[in-house]
Formats: C-alpha cells, sequence, structure tokens
C-alpha cells in the first residue's frame, strides 16, 4: 500500500509526532497517499513541490526568533504549500530551534495541513528514503498483483464461455461491477448479476448505445444513476475497431484503478475484442447459412430449411405469419444482425431471418408485431410487411413479393413502417401511379394547374372531386358548396384545355390516375 501521512506517524524508527490537533484537521487529511518527501528551507518552495509530497523544514526561512510578531508570514508561507498540494508539514526540531514555532502550528490547523515534528536525531534523509522504499514496495505489489490478475484472467479466457469466465474474474480482482454491452446495444453480461441497480444500469446502457452509434473508439466516465441521489461512477470503453464497434465494456468505480489496475483493464479490453471479433467470424458463417435457408424456404423448400433451422435455432415460425422486409442503412447491418440474433434466441424458434441482397427478411408470428416498428426506430431503416399467410408451404413467395412492395412504398416516405394492406386498400391503380408516373402525371395536369395558377380558379380541385363521386355534378356540387351549372361549366372548360372528353371511362381512369401520382 502507499504510504499514507497516517501510516508515516505510525513508524515508530521515524518517531514522527503529529504537533497540530487531528480534530482540527478535514476528513482523510492524514489518509492522502505521500509520493515523495522533499526538504527545503525557501520561502516559497512550492516551484520544486508536487501534490501529495512531504515537505521537511528546519525553519532556517522564519528567522531564529521564528517570527514572533509576524503571523501574516507564516500564514502567507502555510497557505502556499495548500495551494500546491502539500500532504504535510514535517519541522526539524533542535536545529535552528528548540520545539515548533506555534504560529506556525496555528497557520496548519487554520489551512487543514497535518504538521508533525522530526526529532533531530532523524535525519530528513532517512524519512525521504523511507518514503520511496514504501512507494517502491507498493510499485512492486501493485506489478505482482497486475500480473497475478493478467494470469487469471488469460486462464478463464480459456473455459468454454471464456468472455464470461473473463468478465467475471475482473469484478474478481478489482471488487467491482463490470458489464459488457453488446453491438446490438443490449446489456449482454454482467458480473456481479445485478450489481448496478435501476436507473444506473439504464443510463449505462444509454450511454453506451449513444458511443456505438457514433461507430468510433473512445471511452467515457459518467456518474450514474446521480438523478435520483444514488450515483455510481462507470468507465465505458468501446471495443473493436473504429466503424465496426463490437460492444462495450462498463467497469464500475473500484479501488484497484491504478495504474496497475488499468493495466489488467487494457488487458481484459484486449482478450473482449479478440473474442468478439471471433463470434463476429461466427455471425457471418451463421449469416450466410441463413442466407440459403431464406432462398430455399422462397424456393419452396420448406422441409430442408426447417431441418437445418432447427439444428441451429428451433423450429420455424408457426403459421398466421408475416413476411418482412427491411432495409437498413448499410453502417447498420452488423448492429442490425446482431440485434436479431439476439431477438430469436429470446424467441426461441418462432422468429426466422436471413440476409436477402441488400435487405433483411423475416418471417415472424403475430407475437412479433411490433418488432418491425422497432427496427424502423432503432435502425433508420425502412420496413414493409406482407399480409398474414396460413402456411409456410407455397405462400411464402407471394409474402415475400407482397413485402417488397411495401418496402418500396416505405423508402419513399423515409424510416417507418408500411403494410401490404395499406397499398391494397388504394387499389392496384394507385400502385400504378406511385412507380415511374409522376412526370407523366404532372405534364397531363399541367394546363389546369397552370390555369388555376393564372386565374385562380380551382380546376384541378373540381376535377379530383367530381372524379371522386363518379362524376355526380350534384353530388360533387354539395361537397364543393357551389351551384351544379358552376361544376359543369368547370368541366367543360378543363375538357377544352386538356383536349380530352371526358364522358368515357378511359380518360377518366387516366385523370384519376394522374392525380394520384401528384399526390
Amino acid at each position: 500500500m502507499q504510504p499514507t501521512v497516517r501510516s508515516m506517524l505510525a513508524l515508530d524508527d521515524l518517531a514522527l509526532e503529529l504537533v497540530v490537533d487531528a480534530t482540527a484537521l478535514p476528513d482523510g487529511a492524514l489518509d492522502v497517499a505521500v509520493g515523495w518527501a522533499h526538504s527545503s528551507d525557501l520561502d516559497d518552495p512550492t516551484p520544486f513541490l508536487d501534490r501529495g509530497h512531504v515537505l521537511l523544514t528546519t525553519g532556517t526561512q522564519f528567522g531564529p526568533d521564528a517570527g514572533a510578531d509576524d503571523p501574516a508570514g507564516f500564514d502567507a508561507y502555510v497557505a502556499r504549500l495548500r495551494e500546491a498540494g502539500v500532504a504535510a508539514l514535517g519541522f526539524g526540531t533542535e536545529v535552528i530551534r528548540d520545539g515548533t514555532p506555534a504560529l506556525l502550528v496555528e497557520a496548519c490547523a487554520r489551512h487543514g495541513i497535518p504538521l508533525f515534528e522530526v526529532p533531530y536525531r532523524v535525519p530528513f534523509i532517512r524519512v525521504a528514503r523511507t518514503v520511496a522504499d514504501l512507494n517502491a514496495a507498493d510499485a512492486n505489489a501493485r506489478q505482482a498483483w497486475a500480473l497475478q490478475a493478467q494470469r487469471a484472467i488469460s486462464l478463464a479466457a480459456l473455459r468454454p464461455d471464456g468472455l464470461g469466465a473473463t468478465i467475471a474474474e475482473l469484478s474478481n480482482r478489482l471488487d467491482a461491477w463490470i458489464g459488457l454491452i453488446d453491438a446490438a446495444g443490449a446489456l449482454d453480461r454482467e458480473a456481479p448479476a445485478g450489481g448496478l441497480d435501476q436507473p444506473a444500469l439504464g443510463e449505462v446502457v444509454g450511454e453506451a448505445r449513444s458511443l456505438l452509434r457514433r461507430g468510433q473508439r473512445a471511452s467515457r466516465v459518467i456518474d450514474a444513476g446521480a438523478s435520483v441521489g444514488r450515483p455510481h461512477r462507470v468507465t465505458l470503453q468501446t471495443l473493436g475497431a473504429g466503424g465496426a464497434l463490437r460492444g462495450v465494456l462498463a467497469i464500475g468505480d473500484s479501488a484497484q484503478l491504478d495504474a496497475a489496475g488499468r493495466e489488467v483493464v487494457t488487458a481484459v479490453i484486449a482478450l473482449a475484442g479478440l473474442a468478439l471479433e471471433q463470434n463476429r467470424d461466427l455471425d457471418r458463417a451463421r449469416g450466410h447459412l441463413r442466407s440459403g435457408l431464406l432462398r430455399s424456404i422462397l424456393a419452396g423448400e420448406v422441409d430442408l430449411a426447417a431441418g437445418v433451422a432447427g439444428e441451429m435455432w428451433g423450429a420455424l415460425p408457426s403459421p398466421p405469419l408475416r413476411v418482412a422486409v427491411v432495409d437498413a442503412p448499410a453502417e447498420h447491418a452488423d448492429r442490425l444482425a446482431e440485434f436479431l440474433e439476439l431477438r430469436v434466441d429470446e424467441r426461441d424458434g418462432h422468429l426466422f431471418f436471413g440476409r436477402d441482397g441488400d435487405t433483411v427478411v423475416l418471417l415472424l408470428e403475430d407475437a412479433d408485431a411490433s418488432l418491425p416498428d422497432e427496427l424502423a426506430d432503432e435502425f433508420d431503416a425502412a420496413v414493409g410487411v406482407s399480409d398474414a399467410i396460413g402456411s409456410l408451404r407455397g405462400h411464402v413467395a407471394s409474402a415475400h413479393e407482397q413485402a417488397l412492395r411495401a418496402v418500396e412504398r416505405a423508402r419513399e416516405q423515409g424510416s417507418v413502417v408500411v403494410a401490404f394492406e395499406e397499398i391494397s386498400r388504394q387499389g392496384v391503380l394507385a400502385f400504378l401511379a406511385r412507380t415511374d408516373a409522376r412526370a407523366v402525371a404532372r405534364a397531363t395536369l399541367a394546363p389546369l394547374a397552370d390555369h388555376d395558377a393564372a386565374n385562380g380558379t380551382a380546376l384541378v380541385e373540381t376535377v379530383r372531386t367530381w372524379l371522386e363521386h363518379g362524376g355526380q355534378f350534384d353530388a360533387t356540387a354539395q361537397q364543393l358548396g357551389v351551384h351544379r351549372h358552376t361544376v359543369r361549366s368547370r368541366i367543360a372548360l378543363a375538357e377544352r384545355l386538356l383536349g380530352r372528353d371526358l364522358s368515357g371511362f378511359h380518360a377518366r381512369a387516366d385523370l384519376w390516375a394522374a392525380l394520384l401520382a401528384v399526390e
């Protein structure tokens, strides 16, 4: 253990005596770690001191009568030491004067700096050497601890669940809570289980997800749970290379996190990163297998796919089920796959997914009806969902086609979920109008739109309402709040501008499709 002021005072061979009342010192003042002991009789030795140093002096700077009439001088001297972070002041007696100046004692008590006497028979060099030896012994002990901890962690990594064993061993060595958040942003494992309560755990996971979304290697220290008065200092460290992060290691506060402790954590980060990269290779292999099984299912070879899937993940989803097509940005592909793998494990065979080119195809039961919305929100994805089907045999391919049509519509609207039934309710004509007809539709309606813009008329609105009411002038007039003769004159004007006779079905259908396309 690194020496402290208290442990120095306890050493019999140094015979140091505290002359400031311990009760007048701030809490913990005697337990400050001492990094070095330095002697100086300069009036301002602070340029040569660092925080945690002990200053030894014989009081030459105070004169032979030790400032009996200059309390301000003593106060300024001690104030400088406090500002420099000096751990304690040692006064060598019987060298310049007997005893310690009373004004120095009062100043140290006032500024909260421990002051002890060093007897004449104890040279300052002995005090300095003792501090140096104790620090060296502590450094050697910490290095031995680090080597032992790294060896134990390396052995733990060789166990069947090497990653879990590594996390548990690190928790044991640091006597701290350790959590691993996977690339999908979920708490993969922790040690000890339940060692971090809510809402602190939620804040840790949320901050880890933020780091993962940025995609860059980073570390961060947060005070989780501070909002409810139970702060837990947690250090977050990303795992994996920038642009391909594999997770985040969360480390609770620990007294062992000195230089040696950080060496151990660095070793764990390397081991965890390696283990996660190996898992990534396995994930890729599983992904290729999933894609092959998906192609088999779409081709109607359900029995083959069901047999392989059963060996790997469990039975295929049971009807009624739906097919969903997910189109997520490429940068989210790996994280999306890991998220779905976790969901498959949770659902125990009631969910299947596979990659199909640039999209991911899901077979999901009604119990997972909310999953498409989760994917759209979490991964900025467009998702299309088919109608329900009652059997995997002979129906999956058509449901997949429905989902493809739905995801096309979803892409037009952004990161949303579109169900095929929304398209089918609008009819075939509405679907055709949304493909590549917009430019043609705008050109078709341009004479009416230009006339409205130039003359303040409402030909486009009138034609749309008239078609919605099946060409009925009275119903249209009532809807628009105008006379039926006004509607007739507007339709007649529209026919002249368009150069079309709108009394026939084909002309009306074509105009209706144009209106749908521009909407």
